[in-house]
């Protein structure tokens, strides 16, 4: 079914609402530009978004005459021909409230508007009419979808909980569009109109909708700069000293298979090519513009590829955010115009676009000699070391099928890539170098995804100084946070450019291991043991080497690996192997090679102590590129066990079933939701008090052992005999918790006057009247869990054994929310001192199921309240029949703009 000619309109008068009210509530808000977002269409371009104002009315006007009749009766159920000036007041002049209205702009021009208004003040305020519209020429590029998500966003804000719509029986389009937005529609029919009604809260099917759609049009917007039809070289030169020089000539030594127009208003060609003085002056389209100007001229070159309508811009020109404050200024216009007028950019301060397609032949770089083409794509952050990279994987004969180099990153990211890589037929295996994330919370989900299909290799440099233009578009994690955000992902960390190479040769060349039994072969025993040492420590188990003898022929080495490889009790072979002195070395690099043709398990060598794929054991297709079943070679046994190690832990992760996100019963979220709201406005520094933090985590069956805060000794008296003996005595104060003096409390009370006792002597050491009173929780293994507040990436799940100890050594184990049952089974077992909760020297076994779901609750609440951004349990009890929590600190903010869960879909 195709998209919509229209959107749904109202049953009443045309351009009226068929309960018409007020133009603005009595509790109308201030324009809200949190709502305002750059979004991708489906075809991959660019819109901006935001609430309606005044100052459109002209804009509204002229948007309305450009309709066409079927889209204006479609809309609005009769002839429209013009908008009267009463109606253009109305729909400009709304309250962010009761009536929400979103335009999507294209430059100066409106191409869509959406609006929900109030249905009634009665009984069912909830509930509000939705419709919207789209200029013709830009239907079927799914404006209506982005419209409801963000309308029902806004709505959901505001408390409505459901939409109405009326639609023309004949608008099937714009019925599907409801239909396939993931709602459950209920339908009911008035003769030609059909009334919609569904409710707008964020269900596991309207988020799976939203998803597919953000990977299919992040995906098209990649595509459209790895595939353009045409590209223009702006400030193209004939100096090959020069940036435009060096671009220009790579572009056309490629190959590429489109046109090429060189931009240079100086000349009339451009090594021998026609050129422009502007972009407009090109007669024909252009889908892709490589920038090459100084950053002083960026402004009306970009007028100029807005006029021309370019797709997308990749600016290698320097001198914006690495320059500083005002680099860093021009930068975010730069992005923002470009959105604003449908492009997506790459850079700037980038090394360019390859594309290795012999249907594509695209050399957009500074890069003049290539690796071959192959399976692997590389994105990469820096263009200076991207130059380095791109020389090891030529030297190494790692080929590619595309490499990205990002620049400052001001635009597409690495999830970008990741979702063009996801589909893209020719691209097995995806390495990413970063520098810092963007958006680490949307990195997790969508290379969790991937990762089961193709394996995702990363280096994270900048762990402790991030690039200054990379700092102002990103975040910087530290080590634990990197460590927990790829482990949860499946993506194979590694810590040097070497490091990923290594992995890159195995994972693109030969197949995964299924497990962890490694064969070692070779003809020098020094180096079989050495090996062996190194498996074992990796986490490999080896059997002792089987050593040919230093005099062995070369079928004598293809002998014992043909053995090694056909032993069912063998998962991977490592061959290491010095030639024979005076021997030429190209007969045992044959037998190597012939014997592990065709072979399911992986091989790995260090023949020669060479590096990369060596010519004598490449397999090449029939353009002479390497192929599956090279084998990859490694200077010394320790680099190559460990790409082996690597690739059988995410050979593991990835064939061990996907573990789902388990939410546990009794959560009261629209509860927990009130509560945020309610004590946003005046929380102090956003801390709650200690019963409205018992209130919250109550909402999601997070329950603090019950205790009684007192200020006198009999009060005491009566909140023990209340809460039942055995009970605590404990000081009220930070400076008071966690003291490994336990100077502050007493425990283990069973009598009234032991209780007046402890009464008396704390209050006599804090100076203060008031004390808490609390029931004795059974004995246990005291832990910490809590969230991790980061303004760019939400929050942090942290677990961890109490202590002095485990904090100074920084014995945590982080994960991201939302947890999968897996992920939060890792959490309690991933601290150094987890043994604790095994009963460890005759101690008591934990209860570790009943701690995986104390941290199962804390994900949900990450996951369902953005404005949390903070929470401490600490001490959490771990007993042998569950685990209780002693004590909770909550911090509550306004949500940083990553969003939650249900959040629409909008570019960072």
């Amino acid at each position: 079914m195709t998209e919509p000619t229209s959107t749904p309109g109202t049953s009443s008068a045309p351009g009226t609402s068929s309960t018409p009210g007020p133009e603005t509530s009595p509790s109308a808000i201030p324009y809200p530009p949190e709502w305002e977002a750059d979004v991708l269409a489906s075809d991959g371009g660019t819109v901006h978004l935001r609430p309606i104002a005044p100052e459109d009315a002209e804009r509204l006007v002229r948007f309305h005459e450009g309709l066409s009749e079927r889209t204006r009766y479609l809309r609005y159920f009769g002839p429209y021909p013009r908008m009267p000036e009463r109606d253009v007041h109305r729909f400009t002049h709304v309250d962010h409230r009761d009536r929400v209205s979103f335009v999507l702009t294209l430059g100066d021009d409106i191409v869509g508007v959406g609006l929900y208004e109030l249905l009634s003040r009665g009984e069912d305020s909830a509930a509000a009419e939705v419709a919207f519209v789209v200029a013709d020429e830009h239907q079927g590029r799914g404006f209506g979808s982005i419209l409801l998500e963000h309308l029902a966003n806004a709505a959901a804000q505001n408390g409505f909980t459901r939409f109405e719509a009326e639609v023309l029986s004949e608008n099937r389009g714009m019925i599907s569009v409801f239909r396939d937005a993931g709602y459950e529609v209920s339908r009911s029919y008035d003769g030609s109109i059909v009334h919609l009604e569904f409710d707008i809260d964020p269900t596991e099917a309207r988020l799976a909708v939203r998803d597919s759609r953000e990977r299919v049009s992040e995906a098209r917007s990649v595509g459209n700069v790895l595939h353009p039809r045409s590209i223009a070289v702006i400030g193209a030169s004939g100096d090959v000293t020069k940036v435009g020089g060096v671009v220009l000539r790579n572009l056309l030594a490629a190959g590429f298979t489109g046109p090429v127009f060189p931009v240079n208003p100086e000349r009339r060609s451009v090594h021998g090519v026609r050129a422009y003085p502007t972009v407009r002056d090109i007669p024909d389209e252009v889908d892709l513009a490589v920038v090459a100007v100084p950053s002083p001229l960026i402004d009306e070159v970009l007028d100029d590829c807005l006029a021309k309508r370019v797709k997308a811009l990749v600016v290698v020109s320097a001198g914006f955010g690495e320059a500083g404050p005002e680099g860093i200024a021009a930068e975010r216009r730069l992005v923002r115009a470009a959105r604003a007028h449908g492009m997506r950019v790459i850079g700037p301060n980038a090394l360019g676009v390859i594309n290795t397609d012999p249907a594509v032949g695209m050399n957009a770089s500074l890069v003049p000699v290539l690796p071959p083409p192959g399976k692997v794509g590389f994105f990469c952050q820096s263009g200076a070391l991207g130059i380095a990279i791109l020389d090891t994987a030529r030297r190494r004969q790692l080929g590619l099928s595309a490499f990205v180099s990002a620049g400052n990153r001001a635009d597409v990211s690495g999830n970008d890539l990741l979702q063009y890589w996801d589909s893209d037929p020719r691209t097995e295996v995806v390495l990413l170098y970063l520098e810092s994330f963007g958006n680490p919370r949307k990195f997790s989900r969508i290379a969790r995804r991937v990762a089961r299909a193709k394996p995702v290799i990363a280096v994270k440099s900048g762990r402790h100084a991030a690039p200054f233009a990379l700092a102002a578009t990103g975040v910087t994690l530290d080590d634990d946070s990197v460590r927990a955000l790829f482990e949860q992902s499946g993506v194979v960390q590694v810590d040097s450019i070497s490091d990923l190479f290594d992995c890159a040769l195995l994972f693109s060349y030969q197949p995964l291991p299924t497990g962890p039994r490694v064969a070692v072969v070779g003809n020098s025993t020094a180096l079989g043991v050495l090996t062996v040492d190194a498996a074992r420590g990796a986490g490999l188990e080896a059997s002792e080497p089987l050593d040919v003898g230093p005099h062995a022929a070369p079928e004598d080495l293809a002998s014992a690996l043909s053995a090694a490889m056909t032993d069912p009790a063998i998962d991977a072979v490592i061959v290491v192997f010095v030639p024979p002195v005076a021997l030429p070395s190209e007969p045992y690099a044959e037998a190597l090679r012939a014997a592990s043709v065709g072979a399911t398990k992986p091989v790995v060598t260090t023949f020669l102590g060479g590096e990369g794929i060596p010519d004598d054991l490449v397999v090449r297709d029939a353009s002479g590129s390497p192929v599956r079943g090279s084998v990859p070679s490694y200077p010394g046994p320790e680099r190559a066990v460990a790409a082996l190690s690597r690739a059988w832990r995410y050979a593991r992760w990835r064939n061990a079933p996907a573990s789902k996100v388990v939410r546990p019963d009794g959560i009261e979220e629209a509860r927990a939701r009130e509560l945020c709201e309610e004590w946003l406005p005046t929380a102090p520094e956003g801390w709650l008090d200690d019963r409205q933090a018992q209130d919250l985590l109550g909402c999601y069956g997070l329950g603090i052992v019950e205790y009684r805060d007192v200020e006198d000794p009999e009060e005491a008296i009566a909140a023990a005999a209340d809460l039942g003996y055995p009970v605590a005595v404990k000081a009220l104060g930070s400076e008071w918790e966690f003291r490994t003096d336990l100077l502050g409390v007493r425990l283990d009370l069973t009598r009234a006057e032991s209780v007046r006792v402890a009464y008396w002597e704390i209050t006599r050491i804090i100076g203060e009247k008031r004390v808490r009173v609390q029931r004795m929780a059974p004995k246990g293994i005291a832990c910490v869990v809590g969230l991790q507040d980061d303004p760019s990436f939400g929050t942090l799940i942290r677990f961890g054994i109490a202590g002095v100890i485990s904090e100074l050594v920084g014995d945590r184990a982080f994960g991201v929310p939302p947890l999968t049952e897996d992920s939060a089974w890792s959490l309690v077992n991933g601290p150094r001192l987890a043994p604790l909760l095994e009963g460890y020297r005759g101690a008591p076994l934990a209860d570790k199921a009943a701690l995986v779901e104390v941290l199962q609750r804390v994900s949900a609440l990450a996951v369902d309240l953005p404005a949390v951004r903070e929470i401490s349990l600490h001490p959490v009890l771990a007993a042998p029949g569950g685990a209780a929590i002693l004590g909770a600190r909550v911090r509550i903010g306004h949500d940083p703009g990553t969003g939650g869960e249900g959040s629409p879909r909008r570019l960072r």
